[in-house]
């Protein structure tokens, strides 16, 4: 039939994840991508860059090498060779979890020695997690739908303070730090993307939130948001030269330190390929999470050759690729080029940096909640109408998010636990994983959503309920595609009866 309608059979269409765009359409949606990280990446060095005691302009080339290696390692994830990378649309950067141990390490050392220190931290903790990768990968097993579910809402809800923060202003110390004028700034851009969102059809509305940031910038020149002065500054060319400050120095108590984050981030990363496998109809399954394990790991293994730091996936990326539904990963691996350029040229970040925080703030609030949803929406699927299950939710949430309602909470334990406790993601997705096994495996009681295979169809969920969605924009109107298994790895463990999301 399909040689007769001129169609390809169903066998020969490849997987949205694999589809490439036209050029522009390209360009445009990983340019989004970037401009919805690019406050991420640049945040840890301008606080880590201080705290070694740089000057600006040396603070300013540690911001333009994080660029330069989130680049890199996006590209490792994305694209991927050998057994590296997930081969999902999965944007990594400069991890927020290092930069609490990274300042004590300043603290605790000399200027001149800080940064050499942690450089060599990082790349022990880049190695020993590459060597972890194929055991921790196995972890996915106690990842049902309940586990991902919760720490999916987790990650959203994390994430949601970092942009309330940005609507006012991003610096607690400026004066202008909560002014109505930034909140107005935010509340105008979140108004923006929401109006595009319902108004645009086809690939414009895929790029709301890029046309939201525009339109937000441009409306903030007038009322003296947008900063111009970091053009006159900047260089047109200026490559991240290896070991800028120094040759990298082996401290055993900074190594342990970096160890744990690089276990934190590791975590992290799986729940986040775990929330994006879902998403795009491409579930990840053992092997896909060993690869993308393997991406961070070697990525921050390689970064502070080129004075970089511990890199991690960005889930506000996920809660991107959840709202505009494109799920290509060659888009993402267009931002990791993006990236490399803007690592190479500070003219080129000096533009992108041009967006003031109170409109990345009210674009943020759409992205960081549309996260928070797809959770709610995997919860969905996990039987909650069990009692033990509800359970698990409700205490899992609740510890996670005892960091973000209560900064302070854990203030007297000891320094080392923090680098875990202070992230409400993993101190929340280790709850849940304990509660699962308690009460739905060694207790003698399984629901069915928390013993059975993670990565199998699940009749109770909302594919079911809606099989023939008529909207072409809906992810469940998205026909299966059977998986191929040539696509640069071994995809064994791949179903090709997984559901779209």
């Amino acid at each position: 039939m399909a040689a007769t309608t001129g169609q390809k059979p169903e066998e020969d269409r490849k997987h949205p994840v694999d589809e490439t765009l036209p050029p522009f359409k390209m360009f445009t949606s990983g340019l989004q991508h970037v401009a919805a990280m690019y406050a991420g990446v640049v945040a840890p060095p301008m606080i880590v860059g201080p705290a070694c005691g740089l000057s600006p302009t040396e603070t300013a080339f540690l911001m333009g090498a994080s660029l330069f290696t989130a680049g890199i390692a996006t590209l490792l994830q994305t694209l991927g060779f050998w057994k590296v990378g997930a081969k999902l649309p999965f944007v990594n950067g400069v991890s927020f979890a290092g930069v609490t141990p990274m300042v004590a390490i300043a603290k605790e050392h000399s200027p001149h020695d800080a940064l050499p220190i942690v450089f060599g931290a990082v790349i022990v903790a880049g190695v020993l997690g590459f060597l972890l990768a194929p055991y921790f990968s196995r972890l996915v097993r106690f990842f049902p739908p309940v586990v991902t579910g919760t720490v999916i809402t987790l990650i959203g809800i994390s994430l949601l303070p970092v942009a309330f923060r940005w609507s006012q202003g991003g610096n607690e110390q400026a004066a202008d730090y909560g002014s109505l004028k930034n909140i107005a700034m935010a509340a105008v851009t979140f108004l923006i993307v929401l109006v595009l969102r319902r108004v645009l059809r086809g690939f414009l509305q895929q790029i709301a939130i890029l046309l939201g940031l525009v339109a937000g910038t441009l409306l903030a020149i007038p009322a003296g948001l947008t900063d111009f002065s970091v053009l006159t500054r900047a260089h047109l060319i200026g490559f991240p030269t290896p070991f800028h400050f120094g040759a990298p120095q082996f401290d055993v108590a900074a190594i342990v330190s970096m160890c744990i984050v690089m276990l934190v981030c590791m975590t992290e990363s799986t729940a986040d390929m775990l929330a994006l496998g879902k998403i795009v109809g491409r579930p990840a399954d053992e092997r896909t999470i060993e690869g993308g394990l393997r991406a961070d790991t070697l990525g921050t293994a390689i970064s502070p050759l080129f004075n970089g730091f511990a890199n991690s996936a960005f889930a506000q990326n996920i809660g991107l690729v959840a709202m505009t539904k494109v799920r290509s990963r060659f888009v993402v691996a267009t931002s990791g080029a993006i990236l490399l350029v803007l690592g190479l040229s500070p003219v080129a970040a000096s533009i992108i940096s041009l967006v003031p925080l109170p409109v990345l703030g009210g674009a943020g609030i759409v992205l960081f909640g549309s996260v928070a949803a797809s959770g709610i929406q995997t919860l969905a699927t996990a039987a909650m109408e069990k009692g033990e299950n509800s359970l698990i939710v409700a205490a899992s949430i609740g510890i996670g998010l005892i960091p973000i309602a209560a900064p302070e909470f854990y203030h007297n334990f000891p320094k080392d636990l923090l680098v875990v406790l202070d992230s409400g993601i993993s101190t929340g997705c280790l709850v849940a994983i304990v509660l699962n096994l308690a009460f739905n495996h060694f207790g003698g009681k399984k629901t069915a959503s928390a013993g059975a295979d993670p990565h199998a169809p699940d009749p109770h969920g909302p594919h079911a309920a809606a099989p023939h969605s008529a909207d072409p924009d809906d992810p469940a109107a998205v026909p299966e595609i059977p998986q191929q298994p040539d696509r640069g790895r071994m995809d064994d463990g791949e179903t090709a009866t997984s559901p779209a999301p």
